[in-house]
């Protein structure tokens, strides 16, 4: 997948194609957003399940097998997520998931960010499907990180079994080495965070569980951080009361103040 990119992407897909025996199917998403290209993604693909992973991330050979055999222990599972090990020791030991005991989420479960991440998740796709895919909002290069955990908690809400599994396993090549580096990015996560506990709090099925657990992360956290939490969800408020009232004034802009001009 490459995500409107302007470096050697196109390239490397190609000698990719050149040196890989299976099938290879290029595709090609100009508008810049992660929860865009992995919607290309999915529903470009032909199996039962898709699996994700990141373009700073090698699979285990035995990535895709463990991931199947997951699926395929519970019809129920609408998800599931795998163990993240760092690839380059001197890289900071950052945007890991090195849990080896594996957790269940049943259906209408908090999920909460970095037990599932994008470098290893998989979905069952009729999941992605019945919830309409990634949210083009969220995502690297899109306003608010967190399109990984948006989408599972709108699958865990429509009744989906989760899991996290530690057998599934990729090596993350992030290449950050300086404080300051891993700062800002945990920055952005906030920002993403907060958008994400907003969202999910407009969705009836989820708003008790996600605000008793938002309130009691407050509660423990720094104030910069649940500062920026709260500046992300009242901007992810502020769109979709925005987009709402759009909406119903295209489908009936005769109902609205003005609506006649």
């Amino acid at each position: 997948m490459d995500n409107g990119s302007t470096d050697d992407t196109t390239a490397a897909i190609q000698r990719f194609r050149e040196s890989y025996s299976g099938d290879v199917t290029a595709l090609v998403e100009p508008l810049p957003g992660l929860g865009r290209a992995r919607n290309r993604g999915w529903r470009a693909a032909q199996g039962e399940i898709v699996a994700f992973t990141d373009d700073d991330c090698y699979p285990d050979p035995h990535f895709l097998d463990q991931v199947v055999v997951g699926f395929g222990e519970d019809k129920r599972l609408g998800f599931m997520g795998g163990r993240i090990l760092l690839h380059d020791p001197t890289d900071l030991p950052i945007t890991l998931q090195e849990g080896e005991q594996r957790e269940e989420l049943p259906p209408g479960s908090f999920i909460r960010t970095g037990l599932i991440q994008g470098a290893n998740f998989a979905l069952r796709k009729a999941a992605v499907e019945a919830v309409g895919g990634f949210d083009d909002l969220f995502g690297a290069g899109a306003l608010f990180a967190c399109e990984d955990v948006d989408i599972l908690a709108r699958i865990s809400a429509a009744g989906w079994l989760g899991a996290y599994d530690p057998r599934p396993l990729v090596y993350h090549h992030h290449g950050r080495k300086t404080e300051a580096e891993a700062s800002r990015l945990m920055r952005g996560y906030d920002r993403g965070r907060g958008a994400y506990y907003a969202k999910c709090l407009l969705n009836p099925s989820l708003r008790k569980v996600y605000l008793r657990n938002w309130y009691w992360r407050v509660r423990k956290q720094s104030l910069g951080r649940s500062s920026r939490e709260l500046v992300a969800a009242a901007e992810y408020f502020a769109r979709a009361v925005a987009h709402r009232f759009t909406s119903r004034w295209r489908r009936d802009p005769a109902g609205w103040p003005h609506g006649q001009a």
